[in-house]
């Protein structure tokens, strides 16, 4: 399927969308043809790169929103042992006495793991954390390898 380059109204490279919606967008006159590389696809010439007319606020791509899912993500093994992988999510310090659901206190563990530590302190169980639980910095932009030459 041949996808078209979005740019925001700033020129920032924002995502690719498909052919038919790329010429959807710019019928609607959401979106301008910056360049196009002279085939016909009906009665437009075929787009390659657009640009929004109004521009599109994104502050949703520098948050990295602390959930199970991109905790296991981000430690992708058990932090106590390394060798199972992260099934499930342990609090560092438990919930019952105050712990919080952030990035610092939340690693990916094992059902193993998971269980023995139970409602205590790596330190009360006898447990090291082999894994330091860190903020991951915010998510890379969606076209990294942008050339900027489409533009042109």
């Amino acid at each position: 399927m041949e996808s078209v380059l979005v740019l925001n109204a700033g020129y920032e490279p924002l995502h690719r969308v498909s052919l038919k919606h790329a010429i959807r967008m710019v019928h609607r006159g959401v979106a301008e043809v910056l360049k196009d590389d002279g085939a016909p696809f009906g009665p437009f010439l075929r787009p390659v790169v657009l640009r929004l007319i109004k521009y599109v606020k994104m502050s949703w791509r520098t948050r990295t929103t602390c959930t199970k899912e991109a905790v296991k993500r981000r430690d992708g093994r058990c932090a106590y042992c390394t060798k199972g992988k992260a099934e499930t999510v342990d609090h560092v310090m438990p919930q019952s006495r105050g712990g919080l659901n952030t990035w610092l206190n939340l690693v990916g563990c094992c059902f193993k793991c998971n269980q023995r530590k139970a409602d205590r302190t790596p330190e009360e169980a006898g447990m090291k954390l082999l894994l330091t639980p860190y903020a991951p910095k915010a998510r890379p932009p969606l076209l990294p390898d942008f050339d900027y030459a489409l533009i042109a």
